[in-house]
């Protein structure tokens, strides 16, 4: 009896030691090491699309219909009320870390999503051209916040009339 007490007890301590929270500096930079050098591929492809305002324009159109809810327009996590609640939390897509992916990695992202992370993937959703049109607008961010949060999170949208 007394064995099955100090097992509970220790078991409890152990429980009571485990809580989520957001990973540390040493756990996020280990994670950023793994991705870039080991788990994303596409390191050497090349964006075929032109460096002009035309695909910024685009990529910022395509971002703001698939990427805006978790990412917020600006891609810097503008309005998103969850994006720091998140484990890992929404990375701000302005960050060195982000930043440092080479194009092709970052098209690889987008297209195959990222695990254990909250990113999907758009393989089913977004063409091609579209995922390299967004990878242009993310190397071309605005200033945050410059265009404002997402309506859905800043304004009452009205319910529609249940029968």
């Amino acid at each position: 009896m007394r064995r099955r007490t100090v097992g509970v007890v220790l078991l409890a301590m152990i429980l009571a030691g485990c809580s989520a929270g957001p990973p540390g500096r040493l756990e996020t930079s280990l994670a950023a090491q793994v991705k870039r050098r080991l788990t994303v591929s596409g390191k050497k492809d090349r964006n075929p699309l032109p460096n002009d305002a035309e695909t910024i324009h685009s990529g910022l159109r395509a971002f703001s219909h698939y990427c805006v809810s978790c990412h917020g327009l600006d891609a810097q996590n503008t309005g998103v009320p969850f994006a720091t609640a998140m484990s890992p939390p929404v990375p701000e897509l302005n960050s060195p870390q982000v930043q440092a992916y080479s194009d092709g990695q970052l098209h690889w992202i987008i297209r195959n999503g990222l695990y254990p992370s909250g990113m999907p993937a758009s393989k089913d959703m977004l063409n091609d051209e579209e995922i390299w049109s967004i990878v242009t607008y993310i190397r071309h961010l605005p200033p945050k916040g410059a265009l404002g949060e997402p309506k859905f999170y800043s304004e009452e949208t009205p319910l529609p009339k249940y029968p």
